[in-house]
């Protein structure tokens, strides 16, 4: 069985942890109103107005105005992720990360030792409560999809468990919005043809399906019978590194789209420096409105774990794909990722004098900020190319151990 635990507001909760006096008010963690700043995370009683993470600030503020503000503190936040990390492993070694606030954990080898897994679930749950104060959500499941489905159902503090006997039962009333990959514009199609309900989706064939969504047809029609095969890989076993982020509300803007990528970019770069560890094969993934994915893929001569080396080619990459792809940006992206494989622990390779005093200059660079990140918190310092972007810049190390 797996398990998907996934903190409820995680930067809000802590602040609100740390700050009791503002818990009856709607907080946002993120980028001041006044520029251009955006939601990090957005507290329930933020979510009330409607105010949710990857808004701006700007509009968040006209939805509420009485919104409390608080600047993002990332490195403390990575902090309790450790040792939220921490309790994770004292149950179960395969646990695999998604962000500094959710992870998957695969407990079937560990109910001997601590009971089934609906109980490992809720002494998680419980031990994250009670050594850190933080509200958690848990989905118990056979699969990572239904068990993600499961965390999300009863926000925050959820409890969900799915019976392996029952799940299209489980998954009959859900709407279809449940299902990965199904945004509001997909939503709006299928709502079009009459379905609503995961139940009503897998009552259509898949020639049915495929008529209306072509080669997605076969995603949707597993998914709606909760069929997932994919399983938990460990961090420490990773062949790749990567992170990824989903839109709450899709980004049309070019320029955007790229201060996310630097962003999403420098976590990456800052896990392999951790680990001294080199990449050489570069990941741009990139997924429309419309569940259309594009990935790219370039290998470069020398591994490096630069911010700079893999930011000047992945930049290229991006923009190559809005001019290759019969879809543009300004039609609506909803998820970027970023990627590195190829990986190894040398990075010292054959370069002219040129390359080597380029490299040194970027370690350079790379060596500082990483350090004055980790002494004064990740919104200490800024690269030029995010304010050139008009994107605030935050260091956010979701995948540091």
């Amino acid at each position: 069985m797996i398990l998907h635990v996934d903190m409820d507001a995680f930067y809000a909760s802590v602040e609100l942890r740390d700050r009791p006096e503002l818990k009856s008010k709607p907080v946002v963690v993120g980028g001041s109103p006044k520029g251009r700043g955006v939601v990090a995370a957005a507290s329930y009683e933020a979510r009330k107005f409607g105010i949710y993470s990857a808004m701006s600030a700007a509009q968040a503020i006209r939805l509420c105005p009485r919104t409390v503000f608080i600047k993002p503190r990332m490195s403390y936040y990575a902090e309790i992720s450790k040792q939220i990390r921490e309790i994770f492993f004292s149950f179960t070694s395969l646990v695999e990360p998604l962000s500094l606030d959710e992870a998957f954990l695969d407990v079937s080898g560990s109910q001997k030792l601590f009971g089934k897994s609906h109980e490992i679930g809720r002494k998680i749950q419980d031990a994250i409560a009670e050594r850190l104060n933080l509200p958690a959500s848990v989905g118990v499941a056979p699969n990572k999809y239904l068990a993600k489905i499961a965390s999300d159902l009863q926000k925050p503090n959820g409890f969900v468990v799915v019976d392996p006997d029952r799940v299209l039962e489980f998954l009959e009333p859900l709407p279809i919005s449940r299902v990965w990959g199904i945004g509001p514009k997909t939503e709006k199609k299928f709502s079009a043809a009459g379905i609503k309900t995961i139940g009503s989706l897998r009552r259509l064939s898949k020639k049915d399906l495929a008529s209306l969504f072509g080669v997605n047809a076969e995603h949707f029609w597993k998914l709606a019978r909760g069929l997932d095969s994919r399983s938990v890989v460990p961090d420490r076993i990773a062949k790749s590194v990567s992170h990824e982020t989903t839109f709450h509300a899709d980004i049309c803007d070019e320029q955007c789209l790229e201060g996310w990528l630097l962003e999403l970019i420098d976590q990456v770069a800052r896990r392999l420096r951790r680990h001294d560890i080199y990449g050489k094969t570069i990941h741009v993934k990139l997924r429309y409105y419309d569940f259309v994915t594009v990935t790219r893929s370039r290998t470069i001569q020398n591994a490096t774990h630069t911010t700079q080396a893999f930011w000047e080619v992945a930049k290229q990459m991006l923009r190559q794909i809005n001019v290759d792809s019969d879809r543009k940006f300004s039609s609506g992206v909803r998820l970027l990722g970023f990627g590195v494989s190829n990986l190894s622990d040398c990075g010292k390779k054959q370069q002219s004098l040129f390359d080597r005093e380029e490299n040194q200059k970027n370690q350079a660079v790379d060596e500082t900020s990483d350090s004055i990140r980790d002494r004064f918190g990740g919104d200490s310092i800024r690269r030029g190319s995010s304010l050139e972007h008009n994107v605030k810049y935050r260091s956010d190390p979701r995948l540091e151990d």
